[in-house]
């Protein structure tokens, strides 16, 4: 069941997503071996956490979050 957020918690929500994203990749640019489970964990962080009601928001999130699930599952794969 999906709960409505006010405004204030929603915006909240987001730029803690936005801050994981963001620093999910400045992790990934500045390590100079980058641990997969982090950058893809964080990623998925942030897509979930991203709270926005426009299509193409949702849609873009949607796939970032695949992706990095996809990262992560390729990454216990690799680690086995």
């Amino acid at each position: 069941m999906i709960v409505p957020l006010n405004q204030t918690l929603a915006n909240a929500c987001g730029f803690i997503g936005m801050g994981c994203i963001i620093g999910a990749y400045g992790y990934m640019t500045g390590a100079a071996k980058a641990n997969p489970f982090i950058q893809h964990g964080v990623n998925l962080a942030g897509a979930a956490l991203l709270v926005n009601t426009n299509p193409a928001s949702l849609v873009l999130e949607g796939f970032w979050a695949a992706i990095a699930i996809w990262g992560l599952i390729k990454a216990a794969r690799h680690r086995a």
